[in-house]
């Protein structure tokens, strides 16, 4: 039965891609490489599965210490290698780049700051590695928005992703429990799919259930009328999002994509449509009705008895506590992804009880620990700086301005309990793809 269900799985994506091609005959080939780069940062890096065989959880403090700090010479050659091909793509692109630092001139200071930080950290060499590694996302982003239909490639992309990590993990689950199942450390079962954790499963299905919710409503321009408008594979794959995104028991991926369906078909409202200025206006009522709400009911706790989770965050509280007790400087932090190194690491392990946590599971903690004030300012910058461009794109292209909306809030959202602005992590590469702006770019994908 096992070799049965794998081969109609492999058949199954091998049909997915082959229709694709009719729908992408307009792109380039280039995408490979950032399809390849987000699906390596979405599931296993590559020497996690050319180690197939063995469990995905490593089974001692000093094994994670070790892979953590001193990472795979194979992983570091794979995406050195995606990062060399997307450079040479963007070399042969003629691009403006002046005007590109001009638009973004956020994003580009706050890498800088990333690169400096690397001087006050406690491992200069680990943290240059990360920090080299790191650049990979906004080359990445460039060589997706630099395609000659950018939003397009980037539905494209999220598309072929579900092609591959939708599948593959309903088989790992359904047939392959010694790679598809793991164990928490209080012993309860552990449902990764072919990621390593419950939330990289989550993340696959927040990834797939944005594209196919934009795709369905406003992936049309001028057409706002409900319409099922997906084959039948896309409502198999859209089954596979629900099965999996309740087996992974991931609230924070969850919460994040109701947001998107909420932001999608409040989108498609002809009075939203026709004024699209008013988009922004109303999701900055509807945030500062959430802090008031918050200040005053303790609106929070709510939302987590709601989604099923305790007020603790599945001790997620315990681990800030511990870990802003340990934070270093202030205003510049311990330096770029520097502060889960040596001692402190261990130390804070032994505070909470529990060997391998090694982010804040709250991705502003996690930037103040890492870069202080100053990198958390530098966030916020980011998103608001995004927020400005979406604001004009939305009169250009209201279906695309509307998905990099989706890109910045949904990111906004996750790291309240995630830490995702840093790392090979597709979360943080979507909020990359949502601020960043290419000047002069096609920007339609309705344009033909």
């Amino acid at each position: 039965m096992r070799d049965a269900a794998t081969l109609i799985c492999i058949v199954f994506m091998l049909y997915l891609f082959l229709m694709d091609r009719k729908k992408s005959d307009r792109l380039s080939s280039a995408l490979w490489i950032p399809l390849i780069w987000m699906f390596l940062a979405g599931s296993r890096y590559v020497s996690a599965w050319l180690d197939i065989g063995k469990p995905v959880q490593w089974v001692s403090a000093d094994q994670i210490s070790a892979v953590y700090n001193e990472g795979s010479p194979v992983d570091a050659a794979v995406f050195f290698l995606l990062m060399a091909a997307g450079a040479f793509v963007l070399f042969r692109r003629k691009i403006d780049w002046s005007s590109w630092l001009t638009e973004n001139k956020w994003i580009w200071l706050y890498f800088i700051y990333c690169g400096v930080s690397i001087m006050w950290s406690d491992d200069p060499f680990v943290g240059f590695k990360r920090f080299v590694k790191e650049l990979g996302n906004p080359i990445m982003a460039l060589v997706l928005l630099t395609e000659e239909r950018p939003y397009e490639a980037v539905g494209a992309i999220l598309r072929r992703l579900a092609f591959v990590l939708l599948p593959l993990s309903v088989l790992f689950i359904r047939y392959y429990g010694d790679l598809g199942r793991s164990w928490h450390y209080d012993g309860s079962p552990m449902y990764t799919g072919i990621g390593t954790d419950k939330n990289a499963l989550g993340a696959m299905c927040l990834l797939a259930g944005i594209y196919f919710c934009w795709n369905f409503l406003l992936n049309r321009k001028g057409d706002f009328r409900w319409r099922a408008r997906g084959n039948i594979t896309d409502l198999v794959l859209i089954g596979m999002v629900v099965y999996l995104i309740h087996m992974a028991n991931s609230s924070t991926s969850l919460a994040c994509l109701v947001a998107a369906v909420s932001l999608f078909f409040v989108g498609r409202m002809k009075s939203m449509a026709e004024r699209p200025n008013r988009i922004i206006v109303l999701l900055v009522i509807v945030v500062s009705m959430f802090f008031v709400l918050d200040a005053t009911i303790d609106l929070h706790d709510t939302i987590f008895q709601m989604l099923g989770r305790d007020a603790t965050l599945t001790n997620r509280r315990a681990v800030w506590e511990v870990v802003a007790r340990a934070a270093v400087d202030p205003f510049i932090g311990a330096g770029f992804m520097s502060f889960w190194v040596g001692e402190r690491m261990e130390s804070i392990w032994r505070q909470i009880g529990i060997a391998g946590v090694n982010q804040a599971h709250n991705g502003y903690l996690e930037q103040y620990l890492n870069l202080g004030y100053i990198g958390v300012g530098f966030i916020g910058a980011l998103m608001l700086s995004g927020l400005v461009k979406v604001r004009r794109h939305l009169s250009v292209d209201y279906p695309s301005a509307m998905l990099r909306l989706c890109f910045i809030v949904d990111s906004a959202l996750y790291n309240y309990t995630e830490a995702s602005f840093y790392g090979v992590n597709n979360v943080w590469l979507l909020l990359i793809l949502g601020v960043m702006e290419i000047p002069d770019q096609k920007i339609s994908v309705h344009e033909r």
